[in-house]
């Protein structure tokens, strides 16, 4: 989707991380603080919370960078050019256009994410969790869910893709990321 009236002013607002901001994804417990449809496409900002296990399968932004900050744990990034630790504290930032995936170096992490258009382009990660989310009742990060490994992607593929989101499949992601480890493995 393309951002063509630039011309728009974003309404003032605030908001508050809780239940009523929350959506659980995948076991993700996730609270979208700023919505693309309200900043004219340029940015969303979330607060995630995952567990080992829960991480999200390899994939492609097409519309935008994501930048991680973390809260509290410790993530592992795969990109094709390297792979990297972020602590609590530090930032992790992925460009758009490049496969890339994290896992959870601890028994939780917390992190707040901004994604950010390029170009024309609108903001596609917030809509895309907010369409395959559920609202939480909750903001406890599940020890276990239906994700992408054990349940049937064709929906996340399809609904990605309308959102500028594109899953690797296994053998994309061998080649893209070969030091990637899989889903749900254990890092210590």
């Amino acid at each position: 989707m393309k951002n063509t009236d630039k011309q728009l002013i974003p309404a003032a607002y605030s908001r508050a991380v809780n239940v009523d901001s929350t959506i659980k994804y995948m076991g993700q417990v996730i609270t979208v603080l700023a919505k693309g449809t309200e900043t004219n496409g340029r940015f969303a900002f979330m607060e995630v919370k995952v567990r080992p296990g829960l991480e999200p399968p390899p994939h492609i932004h097409e519309r935008e960078h994501e930048l991680f900050f973390v809260l509290e744990g410790a993530i592992r990034f795969y990109t094709p050019e390297k792979t990297f630790d972020v602590q609590a504290g530090g930032v992790g930032f992925l460009p758009q256009g490049k496969p890339h995936t994290f896992a959870c170096m601890t028994e939780e992490i917390r992190a707040l994410i901004m994604v950010g258009a390029t170009g024309d382009e609108t903001v596609g990660m917030d809509g895309y969790l907010l369409a395959m989310g559920e609202p939480a009742r909750d903001m406890v990060v599940p020890d276990a869910a239906i994700t992408n490994e054990v349940g049937d992607p064709e929906q996340a593929i399809s609904v990605g893709a309308s959102w500028g989101i594109r899953f690797l499949t296994p053998e994309d992601t061998r080649k893209a990321l070969p030091l990637y480890p899989g889903f749900g493995v254990r890092i210590s």
